[in-house]
């Protein structure tokens, strides 16, 4: 069971997902520069993943599946992809912020420039290392660009978006799309492994431990304990 500071975190990180706030106020450059390079990290620890080769996170298990597929390379499918479930927000009346579009354009740019300049090991000690790195910078990163509260990613949206439309927790909502995006992407040709089950496993913990050190205070009121 979850205790105060468990429930209020999870509290804060769902307002941050579902309702980004406006681009006003005194913090705004802070905000931004915290927004773009969380996104930068995101790219990254996305290629370390990818070159650690021991299991790509869920939705990268997709991209690369059908880069697999098309020839094209993982950030323009992230892109792609990402454009095309920002499109399914219409139907869910989701309002996407600038962090939003600037996840699908961003993390698209950098993640091709970051898989050019990681070497792919083939030593598994290596491996390891990147896989481990990979998922703490991943953290570091999604708790950056969520703590500015300036929109969600298309794909959080889009499960934030689903979680109040059926009344679904999001627990349920969030595996029922990763688990359909990963049998589909490994179907495609991606990399399904250990690296995917630990990222579903130990990422919403991690976000949440590090979420309160880059949160900018003020832009909400704190949760109801």
């Amino acid at each position: 069971m979850r205790g105060p500071v468990g429930r209020a975190a999870a509290v804060v990180t769902l307002a941050h997902l579902a309702h980004p706030r406006s681009l006003r106020g005194r913090r705004l450059p802070r905000r931004l520069v915290q927004l773009y390079a969380g996104l930068v990290l995101y790219a990254v620890s996305m290629a370390l993943l990818l070159r650690s080769t021991l299991g790509n996170m869920p939705w990268d298990v997709l991209h690369q599946g059908l880069a697999e597929r098309t020839g094209w390379s993982i950030g323009r499918i992230t892109i792609v992809v990402g454009a095309l479930v920002l499109l399914s927000w219409i139907p869910l009346r989701q309002r996407p912020g600038l962090g939003t579009v600037s996840n699908v354009v961003v993390i698209g740019l950098v993640v091709d420039g970051a898989l050019a300049a990681v070497p792919a090991p083939s030593a598994l000690p290596w491996r390891v290392t990147l896989l481990v790195a990979g998922l703490l910078l991943n953290a570091l990163a999604t708790a950056a660009y969520i703590g500015v509260d300036l929109g969600p990613g298309p794909r959080d949206g889009l499960m934030t978006g689903l979680v109040r439309r059926t009344g679904g927790s999001v627990r349920l909502v969030r595996t029922s799309i990763e688990v359909g995006v990963v049998l589909t992407g490994w179907a495609l040709g991606g990399t399904l492994g250990l690296g995917t089950v630990l990222y579903a496993v130990a990422i919403g913990p991690l976000v949440q431990l590090v979420l309160p050190w880059v949160s900018i205070t003020g832009l909400r009121p704190a949760p109801a304990s």
